[in-house]
């Protein structure tokens, strides 16, 4: 079968390869810590677990529409206007099957063969994978660990060319844990605004923030910026539900919701009906689960990060927020993909190499496993590290 050319250069998700592979490794019977996933270790919490048995019990289990219940969408509004000061109507919001979907159907809809669209690197890898699904070219404005892995307005102005479609943000970041502040946001938003860039702001870590930083959500910072952008979430990190594949966007522009509402219902239809049951328990009840969650991550953050910058050969940033660490490799000659193999094959930890995030000098972590998995980890890194110095 010839395959198409659209099919052909995509990768695969190697963070979801890693985790596989490390997950049959421990069926195997090996002893494997994994750092690769990027999904909270907790279990969802009972009463969202609760409103999809009621769901299935009371028989809500065909079809809705295609955009999400008028129910989950109100729900949705609200948290928009208590959380992130934002206000929609039901019918500027879509639901899809996960934030990914959601990131997805954005790109289909607005990219066509030739446009650009402006990615900061580090990235989530799925970002350039997207555009590229949707013939159009990745571009990518590269951050480090000196500048906090925040892009500056003058290398955003540089990217900029005729053909720029979208920019996307990501705030807090997967894979450095990077927060923008309001003041670097409302610049970023300005210029995009005034050039008709869209926006695309990706906030599925908002609840997960530490110290005394805070999400601002880049659509509030004023009229031309919240028409110019589409912003996307879900119920996946926040209640730990990634399982349940529920994601949603929201946009003032009737045109881009009414399109992405015919794409997906082309594609996927509506998301599963006993999931937007759970996800609007969640949204109406959310509980103690979120600062739980965001408390147990900020205390494992505090001690992978410690333990980290203590490596000789390893360093990095305390993430600001997610539940990743970003490790530069200070190692010299040691690229992200030979030593994530490394650890894997000779003290079984599983990493995922900087290099799927644009950037082959770093590894990531996760810390969204125990404590005690954690502590096991880095013992062995370290390890690994005073063995091969």
């Amino acid at each position: 079968m010839k395959l198409s050319s659209r099919a052909k250069s995509v990768s695969p998700s190697l963070t979801l390869a890693i985790t596989a592979k490390a997950k049959k490794m421990k069926e195997s019977g090996i002893d494997v810590v994994g750092f690769g996933s990027g999904e909270p270790d907790f279990d969802t919490p009972d009463n969202i677990k609760a409103a999809a048995i009621k769901a299935i019990q009371q028989g809500f289990t065909k079809y809705t529409a295609e955009s999400g219940t008028d129910e989950l969408k109100k729900a949705i509004c609200e948290k928009f206007k208590k959380d992130n000061n934002l206000s929609y109507s039901p019918s500027q919001v879509v639901v899809s099957c996960g934030a990914k979907h959601s990131l997805y159907n954005i790109i289909q809809a607005v990219c066509e063969k030739g446009d650009e669209v402006i990615i900061p690197a580090p990235y989530w890898l799925s970002y350039p994978e997207m555009a590229i699904l949707a013939e159009a070219k990745p571009v990518f404005i590269q951050t480090d660990d000196s500048s906090g892995f925040r892009i500056s307005v003058s290398d955003l102005k540089k990217a900029i060319t005729k053909r720029t479609k979208a920019l996307i943000i990501n705030s807090p970041s997967n894979p450095t844990g990077a927060i923008y502040s309001r003041e670097q946001l409302r610049e970023i938003g300005d210029i995009a605004s005034q050039k008709g860039i869209l926006i695309i702001s990706d906030e599925i870590y908002e609840k997960i923030i530490f110290d005394a930083n805070s999400h601002v959500s880049i659509a509030s910072l004023g009229e031309d910026i919240f028409k110019n952008t589409v912003v996307v979430n879900g119920v996946s990190k926040s209640f730990a539900m990634t399982g349940w594949r529920i994601g949603y966007l929201a946009a003032p522009d009737a045109e881009l919701i009414t399109a992405i509402k015919n794409i997906q219902s082309h594609s996927t239809s509506n998301p599963a009906s006993i999931s937007q049951m759970a996800a609007l328990e969640g949204l109406r009840n959310p509980g103690p689960a979120i600062e739980e969650m965001r408390s147990a991550f900020e205390k494992r953050r505090n001690y992978m990060a410690e333990r980290i910058n203590k490596i000789k050969g390893l360093s990095c940033l305390k993430p600001e927020g997610a539940f990743y660490i970003f490790c530069r490799i200070a190692k010299k000659g040691l690229s992200s993909m030979e030593l994530t193999d490394r650890l894997l094959d000779e003290v079984k930890v599983a990493v995922v190499p900087g290099k799927v995030f644009g950037s082959d000098r770093h590894i990531r972590l996760s810390f969204a496993t125990s404590m005690e998995n954690i502590k096991k980890g880095v013992d062995r890194i370290e390890e690994w590290f005073n063995k091969n110095q």
